[in-house]
């Protein structure tokens, strides 16, 4: 299944609640705490999204909604924890574009089908990341980034969260759409990463305003350009990539949303989905989103 098609799949879950006909919840659930399992690291812009929705949606639910960090081996350990968990309700897992739109296309073999292990239960978000750069680098816009790059073939550095991340493949097409020659440097964490930009250990890397907020605002990192086709609210003052010399289509952005294994009640995860829209649809989430540059589709 292509991004498109299962980002499809996921507001069709998300407008599960909406059906007529649509059934209750099954008596009694939940009557016990709810995990949601997410191949990030904590502290990573989507956990941070995440904690922000179990804070919330645990009331909601008159549950704790716990949120369990299971990341490493480009997500295959969370995504195997919650197909192998029971089709209750009680188990989640966190998914993003790279999990669906790209994994497919990188591995001959997954241990895991999104399309037939899981349920979609609803989409959270979308957004666009940054340029990051050391707050002392010599560059002031892309088109200084690019005119290195050009001048010292695999001389540039740039990191990512992950080999085949949205960061990494942000840079290859970036190589690709100025013809140049940049060195990767994969992390294992995002804090790492961006302690590296901020250090000058990289020269540069794709971020978000969440991941890398607080280096920026520590004021050991500053965003260099708005890795998007417009630019990004809250953060106005910075032009966008193609506005400081970067090729016009290129933009590197994401989205994510929640799973449950197959064969859940579908009751079940109507409930969830209303739940979730609910709580992402009140002032203080909508704020915290607009703060991370995150846009709800519910």
């Amino acid at each position: 299944m292509k991004r498109h098609q299962f980002l499809g799949a996921l507001l069709a879950g998300a407008a599960v609640h909406l059906l007529p006909g649509a059934a209750l919840a099954q008596s009694g659930y939940p009557a016990r705490p709810i995990r949601i399992v997410t191949p990030f690291p904590a502290g990573q812009g989507p956990d941070v999204l995440l904690r922000n929705l179990a804070e919330k949606l645990g009331p909601v639910l008159g549950q704790p909604v716990l949120i369990e960090n299971k990341p490493g081996a480009s997500g295959f350990v969370a995504f195997q924890a919650a197909r192998l968990a029971p089709a209750d309700g009680y188990t989640l897992v966190h998914m993003d574009s790279f999990h669906i739109g790209t994994q497919p296309h990188l591995f001959n073999k997954l241990p895991y089908s999104a399309t037939q292990d899981f349920e979609p239960v609803t989409p959270l978000v979308r957004n666009y990341f940054f340029v990051v750069v050391p707050t002392a680098s010599k560059w002031q816009s892309m088109g200084d980034l690019i005119a290195s790059a050009k001048a010292k073939p695999d001389g540039v550095t740039y990191g990512s969260w992950g080999v085949a991340s949205p960061a990494h493949l942000g840079g290859l097409m970036l190589e690709s759409a100025t013809g140049t020659r940049m060195t990767h440097v994969p992390y294992k964490e995002s804090s790492q990463l961006y302690t590296g930009v901020a250090n000058g250990e990289l020269d540069w890397a794709i971020g978000s305003a969440a991941s890398a907020g607080a280096m920026l605002q520590a004021g050991k990192v500053r965003f260099l350009a708005a890795a998007a086709p417009t630019r990004i609210a809250g953060y106005d003052k910075v032009p966008t990539a193609a506005e400081t010399g970067a090729p016009a289509p290129w933009a590197v952005g994401g989205w994510n949303g929640l799973l449950a294994p197959k064969g859940t009640p579908r009751d079940i995860v109507a409930k969830l989905n209303e739940a979730i829209a609910k709580v992402m649809q009140t002032p203080d989430m909508r704020s915290k989103l607009t703060l991370f540059t995150y846009e709800p589709y519910t």
